[in-house]
């Protein structure tokens, strides 16, 4: 891993306009790169909009598509990775919780969310890849929202070579101190299991579709320890170098750093093992 250093935004998303939300994005992506960011990470479905009703289907789009044209371009322009989230309609139809991932060279990567949380199953399909991306010497994943209540995800990504999860989220209800006491029971275990770098940014505001969202961001070292937050409510972000030397700490002791340590052949044995008599 390399020093980067990213912002993370907190953007007030309407549903489903797009237009708005494409506007509001790019004076966002503007206002990191001024700040020195390599990447900014935006929240779940922040370009579409959240909603887990079957009406998303008229602004679903295909990637790529005139979404991810637009935030390729943008990234290119502007010189700063970009990762930003939509409904997209796959060949075969099927709707999917999906992130982008803009470069700078013009390459374009794509998550699907693999764990779709219960009201969202009547909407959307699960996607079945984990991908981790490589950037200015980084290598990250992304996970959406619901999928970060499973371990095993952050682990299988730590395995991939991820030096940071990005953690986009829509969820709504609560005040920011709630949402922030919610996240502090779970986000800190997924970097300090893995001895990386979490970064979750969330909705902020009324969503003109029922939907209030509480707006928060946090940033979570190897440790475990949160280094930067904003429990504002409003449409913000955070900018934060994000230190090798830090990693380097805790990847480098070998006390702390669990996962070399991790018996990943009984847990597959384990897997087939029915643990009692026939």
């Amino acid at each position: 891993m390399r020093d980067i250093r990213i912002a993370a935004a907190i953007f007030h998303s309407a549903a489903p306009k797009i237009q708005r939300n494409m506007a509001r994005m790019e004076a966002m992506v503007r206002t990191a790169k001024a700040r020195g960011a390599d990447l900014i990470c935006f929240p779940e479905m922040n370009i579409s909009g959240y909603t887990s009703r079957p009406d998303i289907q008229a602004v679903a789009e295909p990637v790529p598509g005139p979404i991810s044209s637009r935030l390729s371009r943008l990234s290119t322009q502007e010189g700063i990775a970009i990762l930003g989230g939509m409904a997209e309609k796959g060949v075969d139809g099927r709707l999917f919780v999906s992130h982008l991932a803009a470069f700078p060279d013009g390459a374009l990567g794509i998550y699907r969310k693999v764990h779709v949380a219960p009201p969202e199953q009547f909407v959307y399909a699960a996607g079945e890849d984990v991908p981790v991306f490589h950037f200015a010497g980084i290598t990250f994943g992304i996970q959406l929202c619901y999928d970060t209540h499973f371990p095993d995800l952050s682990t299988l990504m730590a395995q991939k070579g991820a030096d940071i999860i990005f953690m986009p989220h829509a969820s709504p209800r609560g005040t920011p101190e709630e949402k922030y006491r919610s996240w502090r029971r779970h986000l800190p275990a997924r970097a300090f299991d893995n001895s990386l770098y979490v970064i979750a940014c969330n909705q902020a505001g009324e969503n003109a579709n029922g939907l209030q969202f509480p707006g928060i961001a946090m940033v979570i070292d190897p440790s475990g320890n949160i280094i930067e937050k904003n429990l504002s409510g409003r449409e913000e972000m955070i900018v934060t170098d994000l230190s090798a030397d830090a990693m380097a700490r805790v990847r480098g002791h070998k006390m702390r750093f669990f996962l070399p340590n991790r018996r990943q052949s009984l847990y597959e044995r384990a897997r087939h093992d029915t643990g009692g008599r026939e």
